[in-house]
This record gives C-alpha cells, structure tokens and sequence, in this order.
C-alpha cells in the first residue's frame, strides 16, 4: 500500500520509518527543502535512538524516499498520515495552521478514494474540520475518509513504541476505512496489540486524556516530594509504596523538576483551553499546570540556597533536554535553571550529550563542555538536570577532586543519599533527607 506521511518531524519521521518497515510504500513530505535533501542522503534532524539506522534500511530497500512535492505524493497515496505540528497559541489553545494548509491541499489533489489519517495532536472536533476544509477544496464529487489515529510516542523510545504499543487507536465511522487501517497494520494485529476503534472525537480525547493523566500524576508525586521534605520523609520510598499498588502503577512517579518536552506542556494547556471553549473548568488540569510551573519554581530556589547565592559562583549542570535519550529542549527545566543562574550572576558551565548544538544559541556566555569532568573543572558545585544514564555513574573521586567545593543538586534522585555522604558530597535531592558536609566531617 502506498501512504503518504505530511511533515517529516518526530512524530512524522518515524511514524513514516515504521509503516516503510512494515512493508508500506512511504513518501515522506516536507516543504523545508534542507529537511528533505538531508533526508535523502540519510541524515537525520532529530536524534532518536536506532531511527537513523530504520530510516536508511527502508531508504536502501526502497520502500522510503522523501520530497517537498506535496501533489504527486498525494495522488499517489491510499492512505494520507498529517503529522504537522499544532503548537500552543497564547491562550494555550492549539494552532491548527498547518493542519489547514494540509488539508486545503489534500482537497487540491484529491483522486480517488483516500484515508486521511490525523497523527497529530489535534483538538476535539478537527477530524470535522478538515472533512469540511478537504470538501470545499475539492473540484471534483471524491470519496474520502477522515481517521485519528493519535501517535502515543515517548522520545528517546519512540521506535518501539509504535512497534510494540500498548494499543492502537483508531477513530473512524466508515467502515472501509478502518479496514485500510486495520489492513496497515496488520504487524500489530498478529501480535495480539489491543485496538480501540471508536468514533474520530473519542479517538481525538483519547489522546489528550492520556497525556493530562500522566502529567497529573507527575505533579502529584511533585506535591509530594514537597511535602515530603517538610514532614522528613522519603518521597522514593512513598513512591515505591504507592506504585506497587496495581491500580496506581510506577511509571510517572518520579519527583524531579517538572515536566517538560514537546507533549505533556502543550497539550496540558490544549485541554485546559478545551474545557473553556466549552463553558466548564477541567479544575484538575489547571491545577496540575499551577502545580508544574511552581515545581520549576521551587527547584530554582532549591538550587540558590544550595549554593548559598548564586553571584559570583560557577555552576555546573548536567543534562539540558527536557528528559535522556532526546536532544529536544522545549519547555525543559534545565533551560529555567540556566536561565536563572546566568540572571544571577553566575558562571555556567553545562554539558549533556546530545543538546547542546540546540543550545549554543541561547547562551553566548555559556561554557559548553566537552565531558560532565569539563564540566566539573573549578565549579562550586553541580546540578543534575537530566537522568542520562552517564550520569548515574560518575567516579565520584574524580569528580571531588575537580570541584572547588564537594556539592551536589540532584534534581532527580539518580544517587542515594547514603552513598554521597560517604563519598564526601553535600547532596541535595528532591523529596528527600539531605547529605549535609558538616555532617559528613562530623
């Protein structure tokens, strides 16, 4: 089957990737023509663990090639993936821009039936929109369909996320669509993945009451690890609690310094806006929102009083994306942190091991450095923004002996505080006791 998949970012590139490896005829389309011949000779614009290698394979063996011309890939195609970006207005609300030039241009070059499928994080409602935007765009009487069929990706995982998903959503009345959509992915099917097939405005909320649900329970273990740093006790330990409890579960339980990235931000504040367009308040959602942003908040506090002020000090910190194994930065708390230090008055010094290109822009006054050792050279003390598993094991003795004074901010709970007060360190973590150095010399 022949499919063509609009826009060639994260959500797009590998959606695009996995249905080639499926066996799919893909073109992948993009009107940024850097994007597309970078594509074609095999580079990659994202990092995303083994997506360069499924990228090339499916390009070698034919089944994947990319274009900026939109019409012919269309004409050509059974089934139409639009995986464009729907970024936050200001009101939070989601823009639907590229979601309406790609629909006015499926209308356009409209031939035959097709499956227009949205991947992208859309608003309820606009699987109607683009139905009636496709429909007055069309000169000739075409059968189409219009499907959701909402992507739940996680960076840093996203390939076997769409290989071995926890389900496949599909939103369709017709019935001959979701037969091509089921016939698509008919790999998934054999492996006994669950499908929900639904109406397009349930699949539509589907999506973004999963997000709001896992960025509420981020919050709410935040809250926690606030209150557990006045009452003394262990927030990983309640956490653990907690999660071995099978209708709680462990995922999404890890205190740290709010939630961050692409998703969970924006579409926090889509459903937020949602609900007011409707005339209710989502109460839960404004609050986890209130909540994420005081949590940043808080860790910028955290991290001054460590320090004991920040003028005049150099700062180490480590990790700078939103979250390990991505080089995405949007909305990433690490970014507040810098941020406020060189606001300060401090000298920063970061490293992480993909984003930093994406950085270099935002920080003329920043030292990039080449290890989290270099990093390390002379500081006052360090901040781990991201859980890279590098991080997890640093020699401690090295470390020590480059620091001006033995401190750590662990801004995610990577070491155990026993093992720092050994070591040495001042530690400093997130919802729990604290290693202090006179108690170490004590």
């Amino acid at each position: 089957m022949k499919i063509c998949v609009v826009g060639t970012g994260y959500v797009g590139l590998v959606t695009g990737a996995c249905l080639a490896d499926f066996g799919m005829k893909v073109v992948g389309v993009d009107k940024v023509a850097d994007k597309i011949e970078a594509l074609k000779q095999g580079e990659i614009p994202i990092y995303e663990p083994g997506l360069k290698t499924l990228v090339r394979k499916n390009m070698d063996e034919g089944r994947l090639r990319f274009t900026t011309e939109l019409g012919p890939a269309l004409e050509d195609a059974r089934a139409i993936f639009i995986a464009v970006g729907t970024p936050s207005r200001s009101d939070g609300s989601a823009d639907l821009t590229f979601i309406r030039e790609v629909a006015a241009s499926i209308g356009t070059h409209l031939t035959g039936y097709k499956v227009i499928v949205t991947k992208s994080t859309v608003p309820i409602g606009t699987g109607q929109m683009i139905r009636e935007i496709v429909e007055s765009e069309s000169e000739h009487d075409q059968a189409f369909a219009v499907v959701s069929n909402p992507e739940f990706l996680r960076e840093g995982s996203a390939i076997e996320d769409f290989m071995v998903p926890d389900r496949v959503v599909i939103g369709s009345d017709e019935p001959r669509a979701i037969d091509i959509m089921l016939d698509i992915y008919s790999p998934l099917r054999v492996a006994d993945v669950p499908f929900v097939i639904t109406n397009v405005e349930t699949a539509e909320l589907i999506k973004y009451a999963s997000n709001g649900f896992l960025a509420t329970k981020i919050s709410f273990i935040n809250e926690v690890a606030r209150l557990s740093e006045i009452l003394g006790a262990d927030v990983e330990t309640v956490a653990r609690g907690m999660g071995l409890d099978e209708r709680i579960g462990p995922k999404f339980l890890h205190p740290g310094p709010g939630f961050g990235g692409s998703c969970f931000p924006k579409d926090a504040r889509a459903v937020a806006q949602i609900a007011r367009d409707q005339g209710i308040e989502f109460e839960i959602m404004e609050a986890v929102l209130r909540v994420n942003e005081g949590t940043k908040v808080r860790m910028v506090e955290k991290v001054s009083q460590a320090f004991a002020g920040l003028d005049d000090k150099t700062v180490c910190v480590l990790g700078l994306s939103f979250k390990p194994e991505t080089d995405d930065i949007r909305e990433s708390p690490a970014l507040e942190i810098v941020d406020h230090l060189l606001a300060a008055g401090a000298r920063v010094r970061v490293f992480d091991p993909v984003a930093m290109p994406e950085c270099r822009p935002l920080w003329p006054d920043v030292y990039f450095a080449e290890t989290s050792y270099d990093a390390a050279k002379g500081a006052d003390g360090v901040v781990i923004a991201t859980e890279w598993n590098q991080f997890r094991a640093l020699e401690l003795g090295r470390l020590k002996k480059l620091l001006s004074q033995p401190l750590i901010v662990d801004l995610r709970n990577i070491y155990e505080p026993a093992k720092m007060k050994a070591a040495g360190f001042e530690y400093i973590s997130v919802g729990r006791p604290n290693a202090r150095l006179a108690e170490v010399e004590a």
